[in-house]
Order: C-alpha cells, then sequence, then structure tokens
C-alpha cells in the first residue's frame, strides 16, 4: 500500500499564483511517494530529531531518579491492592497506607517536573521511603521502597551543567592522539 503524497493542487496567495505550489517544509518535491513496505524503519535527519530522543530534556533533570522514585510509590500502592492474604498489614488505621506511597508519587513527579527544588523533594521521599517500611506491607515488600532510596540518593548527588571531569578529557585526548590526523 502506497503512503499518500501531499495533496496537490493551485495555491493563490500572496508569494504564489495561480499556477505554481509551494514546497513542502522538507525541500522535497511535492507528488506521489514511492512505495514502502509495512515495518520499515523511517529514518529522521539528525536535525529533526525531538528534544526527548537528543536528551535535552532528560538531561536538565535528575531524570532517572525522579523515575525511580515514582516507580517506588506506584509500586506500593500498587501492593496495597494485593488480595487480603497477601497483604501483610495495611498500616496506621490505613490512611498513613495509601498516603506515604502518594507522597512518593508527587514527589517523583515534582522531581521531574520542576527540578530547581530537587533537594528538599529528595529528602522528602528518602523519608517516605523509609517511612513506607512501616506504614505500607514493608514498603511494598521492600521493592518499592528500595526504589525510592535509591532514586531520592540519585536526585539528591545530581548537579546540572557540571563541566566534564578531568579523566573523561583525557580519555578524549587519547583517543584523538590514537586516531591520528583526520586528513591521513
Amino acid at each position: 500500500m502506497a503512503r499518500p503524497g501531499p495533496v496537490a493542487g493551485p495555491v493563490t496567495g500572496p508569494e504564489t499564483g495561480p499556477e505554481t505550489e509551494p514546497l513542502p517544509a522538507d525541500g522535497t518535491a511535492a507528488g506521489p511517494r514511492p512505495e514502502v513496505p509495512a515495518g520499515t524503519p523511517v529514518e529522521v535527519p539528525a536535525g529533526r530529531r525531538s528534544r526527548w530522543a537528543r536528551g535535552d530534556w532528560r538531561g536538565r533533570r535528575p531524570f532517572w531518579g525522579g523515575v525511580l522514585v515514582l516507580f517506588g510509590g506506584a509500586e506500593i500502592l500498587f501492593t496495597l491492592r494485593a488480595p487480603l492474604p497477601v497483604v501483610l498489614h495495611i498500616g496506621l488505621q490505613g490512611l498513613a497506607g495509601y498516603l506515604v506511597p502518594s507522597v512518593m508519587v508527587i514527589c517523583g513527579l515534582l522531581i521531574l517536573f520542576n527540578p530547581a527544588q530537587r533537594l528538599f523533594y529528595s529528602v522528602l521521599a528518602v523519608l517516605a521511603s523509609l517511612g513506607s517500611w512501616l506504614t505500607s506491607n514493608l514498603g511494598g515488600f521492600l521493592i518499592g521502597m528500595l526504589f525510592g532510596v535509591a532514586g531520592a540518593c540519585l536526585t539528591f548527588g545530581w548537579l546540572p551543567d557540571q563541566p566534564p571531569r578531568r579523566r573523561l578529557l583525557r580519555r578524549g585526548r587519547a583517543r584523538r592522539k590514537a586516531a591520528g590526523p583526520a586528513g591521513a
């Protein structure tokens, strides 16, 4: 099955007359596109990759720390929904069992979307993770608590815009020397 091409027709406007058609934004000529088999990956030009694929959005925030805190809180919340024989105890009158992992989920989201306050959110997340041991099925059977603590530690240790480390700079220089001149 062929991919449909852009709809071509007379376009009028201040830059074009009724006889001409504008070119598409990518600069290719309008017309039918060649047939492409299903499942063929589409190549995206390097300049047109999304900010997500380039790592711009993830690089400006403690991404993996926030994801781990979020996942840890979600895991604890899901273990609270387990069948009664699996649930060890709901905890301090039930409400704290749902409140603590909810705070972890909120901290994970805030770490991702408001990284300027990452230190406060990471301290709050580690306290909530450790508090889940008492309130929520031993911290989601240890898994959610460990994810929360690990994510909070990653977030606390994350530094924005740090310069490259000397060891990495030396390694890069050594690789360039080993590669030799580019023209040879």
